[in-house]
């Protein structure tokens, strides 16, 4: 069983805390690195998200 297939266990049921925590890791990382590579951030949230099956809500999106 992979890392991401334990992690997908872990969170059924609670797409929202998962979702959550994605986001708050980001913003850490961003935090601690001034922003300097807040773009690749987003990008990576993103892609966690989708690879997990947790939705984003419509205001996290960034604007386009």
């Amino acid at each position: 069983m992979s890392m991401l297939d334990k992690l997908k266990g872990l969170i059924k049921g609670h797409p929202d805390q998962a979702r959550q925590g994605v986001d708050k890791a980001g913003d850490a990382f961003d935090a601690r690195t001034g922003n300097k590579y807040q773009s690749q951030t987003d990008t990576a949230q993103q892609k966690l998200n989708e690879q997990l099956g947790v939705q984003e809500r419509p205001e996290d999106r960034p604007p386009t």
